[in-house]
C-alpha cells in the first residue's frame, strides 16, 4: 500500500467535520511551502524614484563626515 492510499484509507474513517479539518491542514501546509520560496528581492534602485529626490555621492559623504566627525572622541 502507497502512502496516498494509506492517507485515503485513515481519512475515509473519520467524520466528515473531522475530514475538513484534514483538508485545512493539507492546505496550511502548502501555503507554507509556498510562502517559503524564495521571492525576487525588489530593486533599491526605484525606492526614491518619482518623490524628486536625488541623493550624490557627495551628499552622502557630508552626512557621513556629520556622522563620524568626532568618532573616536578623545574623553573616553
Amino acid at each position: 500500500m502507497t502512502l496516498k492510499e494509506s492517507i485515503n484509507e485513515t481519512v475515509e474513517t473519520l467524520t466528515i467535520p473531522e475530514q475538513k479539518e484534514v483538508l485545512d491542514f493539507a492546505e496550511f501546509l502548502q501555503t507554507k511551502k509556498e510562502s517559503k520560496r524564495k521571492k525576487p528581492l525588489k530593486s533599491l534602485k526605484g525606492l526614491w524614484a518619482n518623490r524628486g529626490i536625488e541623493i550624490t555621492r557627495e551628499d552622502i559623504d557630508e552626512i557621513r563626515s556629520e556622522m563620524w566627525g568626532n568618532f573616536p572622541r578623545e574623553d573616553i
